[in-house]
């Protein structure tokens, strides 16, 4: 194996769920974290801005190859990486279209890719024409930094952005929004699937999501009813983002399931992401030893699920009073056919603070059930 030591950066859970893997196979992980105390501390070897070049450049020279935990290293860094010869996956020209809306929906639409029908718009005006193509309502987006429901908003009316115009015209930049159909769902489903530098690729089933207050709370795997055509679709879709980007690691597309039939892209994620952690207990290789072999171009592991149905429910907040931990015992005695991860993060509402994960057999529902009820233990 030419690489063994791999740098993450970016302190979050997705890191913090790289280490236990990354120990299985004997691989050293360091992780740049961007303050003391995150989730991946454990495995800190240092704290610094990813967004300076120098403090960067001090990492990578420590590790044989560079991945991420999210996606918000600037392009300018991630290409003096590259110049210097560091391996970098997913490098910055896939990583381009995780971080900005525009491109990623142009080059998707380049590629013939299923998306909504979509816009650049730069003023109220333009904004206004979309509306009236489409039925006087639309979702508006920023660009950049959106994540977890935020950037987004469906409007009605073509002041719905005028804020976000503003912001955009006072940044002195200027640049556009990014503004798309309403799509009719019946469900969202995401499809993950990894990519090695050699260019083999491995799927996990699709599965679908439920959304609270625009944050995903649970998934559900496979997405029920969705064999045969849906499956297939959603897989092939996958498939073709990967290599048409040229992502390496692992990569989640968001899909909607529209209700005529059809499958959309919604979103794009170059990491390993939320509607993945069911795999850690769910598939025969996780997201996480499947996204380090990936950038370490070894090959990769099966897909397979371990049975018939696995539910992941998100600790949203977490306790009013107190810790996780602190409800640990309880939940542990009432529920021990949960797997529960925690995140390390100082509970706080809306936040994702851990995990619930609850692999059953024939019966969906009562799998979705027993995780719920796991789940609660820490809610209030």
């Amino acid at each position: 194996m030419a690489s063994h030591i791999v740098g993450v950066i970016g302190g979050g859970q997705l890191a913090r769920m790289m280490i236990p893997p990354a120990i299985e196979l004997g691989v050293d992980i360091r992780v740049l974290e961007e303050a003391e105390g995150m989730s991946a501390d454990i495995a800190a070897s240092g704290v610094g801005d990813y967004r300076d070049l120098d403090t960067v450049l001090a990492f990578a020279e420590t590790v044989d190859v560079i991945t991420f935990d999210h996606e918000h290293v600037p392009q300018g860094i991630l290409r003096e990486l590259v110049s210097r010869g560091i391996p970098v996956h997913p490098g910055p020209d896939a990583l381009l279209y995780a971080q900005d809306k525009l491109q990623m929906r142009a080059k998707l639409s380049e590629l013939g890719l299923p998306v909504p029908d979509w816009a650049a718009v730069e003023s109220a005006d333009e904004l206004g024409a979309f509306l009236a193509d489409h039925g006087g309502r639309a979702v508006v987006k920023t660009a950049r930094g959106g994540y977890d429901g935020k950037g987004v908003r469906v409007v009605s009316d073509a002041s719905g952005a005028d804020d976000w115009f503003l912001a955009l015209a006072e940044d002195g930049r200027g640049g556009a929004l990014l503004v798309e159909e309403l799509v009719p769902f019946r469900r969202e489903l995401a499809q993950l699937v990894a990519r090695r530098p050699s260019g083999e690729m491995a799927v996990w089933p699709v599965v679908e999501t439920v959304q609270r207050d625009g944050v995903c709370a649970e998934v559900l795997a496979p997405a029920p009813g969705a064999a045969g055509r849906v499956a297939e679709a959603a897989a092939d879709i996958a498939r073709h983002v990967a290599a048409g980007l040229g992502v390496t690691g692992v990569l989640a597309v968001e899909l909607f399931e529209t209700t005529d039939g059809r499958v959309l892209i919604n979103e794009l994620a170059m990491r390993p992401h939320n509607s993945g952690h069911w795999s850690i207990e769910g598939a025969v290789t996780s997201q996480f030893e499947q996204h380090l072999r990936a950038v370490l171009d070894l090959p990769l592991g099966s897909t397979e699920p371990r049975a018939d149905w696995s539910v992941m429910v998100n600790i949203l907040g977490g306790p009013s009073e107190g810790s996780l931990q602190d409800r640990y015992p309880a939940a542990l005695a009432a529920h021990p056919e949960a797997k529960f991860h925690g995140y390390g993060k100082e509970p706080r509402p809306g936040r994702k603070v851990g995990h619930v994960t609850v692999v059953g057999g024939e019966d969906l529902e009562d799998v979705v059930y027993r995780a719920r009820a796991a789940a609660a233990f820490f809610e209030g």
